[in-house]
């Protein structure tokens, strides 16, 4: 069985600094995922030099098929033990994970991660490796479906402390506080995003340390079909709608003429939703069968905005809580975020004259370039996005 690797980080960075000592490279292959943390020592430009040096010669190294010990072997002595510290120049953590759950660890003194099932913190059987003089502790084991794993630099224990915490967030009370999400929230977005809130919080919004998570949840793979536009030959609609509704994910009409041939060909009817208006979003409409329907471009901008700032917003702006509302923007918004690892999009080529740019050839009209801006979007996301041109 193959399950979808949810994967999303969020860091902050030290009070006053402008640039972050921690630095997270993710790379997706065909059936597998790797993910490496690196925590540069100290903090602003050099330690953000060393976590970047650190993070990029591992990701790279072992996308070309290296082996652990290669890797560390060249990290170590890339970055050389500082004399004074005597402490190494940046720590790290790097994560394979195939899509059949299969995953092995490597751990050079960062925060132990962390593995929550079904309600229980799970606790990991390692082994030390001495490379180069160098201890790293390596695990393999087998991750489930519903899985939470979570990578922290030491800015998430050192949270609150000597402010709103004493001793700091110890690594248990992280624990606690990531077995109840894990319970409790399917994206590895919102997970990720909520720890580090939590973080900011404990820091009163000045951060001591550079803090980073990286969340990975186990997730069975969830579907989205998305029709937009009607399509370049009138003759096609039919098969046009065959083929976005043979899929068994949800599924998502954005445009009127859209929606009026998915409605026909169907044998359905379009009727209009004015339960929710918002000045700045269309009105809904509904069709039987189909999950959403929305108007067409406006909201799909409209959609692109609230995901770029729910992604890239500052931490203590909960932009989520926007989301709430039952406009179409909001809808669609919430539902690709939460509900959604691969997005399949079926996109009509006919030229609206009502959207079209005059500053631009046919080929560039603003509904096709609105469909570029959601994949790039998804992407960031870490969605897998398929783009079919009807």
């Amino acid at each position: 069985m193959t399950y979808f690797i949810d994967i999303a980080h969020n860091s902050l960075n030290k009070d006053g600094e402008e640039l972050c000592g921690d630095k997270v490279e993710v790379i997706r292959r065909d059936k597998s995922a790797i993910v490496v943390m690196a925590d540069g020592l100290g903090s602003g430009v050099k330690a953000n030099i060393l976590s970047t040096l650190t993070s990029k010669i591992a990701i790279t190294m072992l996308k070309e098929g290296a082996s652990i010990y290669e890797t560390v072997d060249t990290i170590i002595n890339t970055l050389p033990v500082c004399k004074v510290r005597k402490l190494a120049y940046s720590t790290f953590t790097i994560a394979e994970i195939q899509e059949n759950g299969e995953a092995y660890l490597a751990e050079y003194d960062n925060p132990p991660v962390y593995l929550l099932r079904e309600g229980r913190l799970v606790p990991l059987e390692r082994r030390e490796t001495v490379i180069n003089g160098t201890i790293v502790k390596e695990s393999n084991f087998q991750l489930e479906k519903g899985d939470l794993f979570v990578i922290i630099s030491d800015g998430v224990v050192h949270a609150g402390v000597g402010g709103v915490l004493n001793l700091g967030w110890q690594w248990n009370n992280v624990g606690e506080y990531l077995n109840r999400a894990a319970m409790n929230q399917k994206s590895a977005r919102k997970i990720s995003r909520n720890l580090i809130d939590t973080c900011q919080y404990l820091y009163m919004d000045k951060p001591g340390d550079d803090t980073t998570v990286v969340a990975i949840k186990i997730r069975d793979k969830e579907v989205v079909d998305l029709f937009t536009g009607p399509p370049k030959d009138p003759l096609k609609d039919k098969e046009a709608v065959e083929k976005f509704m043979s899929g068994s994910g949800k599924k998502v009409v954005c445009g009127g003429t859209a929606a009026k041939i998915v409605a026909r060909e169907l044998g359905k009817k379009v009727i209009p939703n004015m339960d929710f208006i918002d000045p700045e979003v269309p009105p809904t409409a509904e069709i039987d069968g189909i999950d959403l329907v929305t108007e067409g471009v406006l909201t799909l901008s409209k959609t692109i905005e609230k995901m770029n700032r729910y992604i890239d917003s500052p931490y203590k702006d909960n932009l989520f809580e926007s989301f709430d509302k039952e406009d179409g923007a909001s809808r669609l918004a919430r539902l690709l975020i939460e509900d959604c690892t691969h997005l399949n999009l079926w996109v009509g080529k006919a030229v609206n004259p009502a959207h079209q740019n005059p500053d631009f050839p046919i080929d560039l009209s603003i509904k096709l370039k609105v469909v570029n801006e959601l994949i790039k979007t998804m992407e960031k996301l870490g969605t897998k996005v398929s783009l079919t041109y009807i």
